[in-house]
């Protein structure tokens, strides 16, 4: 399963750049997109926004072209803009979906092509415990993060029997730019109440990712991988 090429969204920093890191370190050829972070040293970069389905089609083609078709998809792009319902914009719930869930989408439906083609191919959407649980002042995020598991198990149920595996990993606290910005107090509350005490990282996150899509998890499809300390169990 080593060579092959796969594509990460957001994969310049945080979660998506520790699953690049393993998809490589696997022998994995890794291309990732970034919208406005700088692109790590490390890997193909190319420029994307994933709500243009236009910037897509390009930053996949660049892919192809420098590294041939994408047979392992994983997507990881996406922002928060986190409010209470009451008081969200509808800009601010619409953007939140048509990166989070669109975004991703887009990203599938046009790799997809190449592994129906070749009747094979791994895909991982990275999703969250707060699509399983719920997350007050997260309506949009959650409602995103949920939206991809109903699209991960439908489009496993299409795409079975061409040896095409679709996935959704769901983390909870892990420790990322965004969670480090966090007070330390609330940090140490959320820590509290993950079984295990603590953050995860983005390397745990990534391990997850890599088996996925590995030869090993070749009969896993259409499943909704935790990573999150147990916090989200019985969900």
């Amino acid at each position: 399963m080593s060579g092959r090429t796969a594509l990460v969204s957001g994969g310049n920093r945080g979660i998506g750049l520790a699953v690049a890191r393993a998809l490589h370190a696997g022998g994995d050829s890794v291309a990732v997109t970034c919208r406005s972070s700088p692109p790590p040293d490390d890997f193909l970069a190319v420029k994307c926004d994933v709500t243009s389905k236009q910037e897509v089609d390009d930053a996949v083609g660049q892919v192809e072209e420098a590294l041939g078709p994408v047979e392992v998809l994983v997507a990881n792009a996406g922002i928060t803009r986190d409010a209470l319902l009451v008081g969200m914009g509808e800009d601010d719930f619409l953007d939140v979906v048509d990166t989070n869930l669109m975004g991703a989408v887009r990203l599938v439906r046009r790799t997809l092509r190449g592994m129906v083609r070749r009747r094979h191919g791994r895909i991982v959407l990275i999703s969250s415990t707060s699509a399983l649980s719920g997350s007050s002042g997260q309506t949009n995020y959650a409602a995103a993060k949920a939206g991809m598991v109903g699209f991960a198990r439908s489009l496993a149920r299409e795409l079975g029997r061409r040896d095409i595996t679709v996935n959704v990993v769901a983390p909870g606290w892990i420790d990322t730019d965004m969670t480090a910005a966090l007070p330390e107090e609330l940090r140490k509350e959320a820590a509290g109440a993950v079984p295990l005490g603590r953050f995860g990282t983005p390397e745990d996150v990534a391990a997850t990712v890599r088996f996925l899509t590995s030869r090993e998890a070749g009969y896993i499809t259409g499943a909704v991988v935790p990573v999150d300390g147990g916090i989200g169990m019985g969900n």
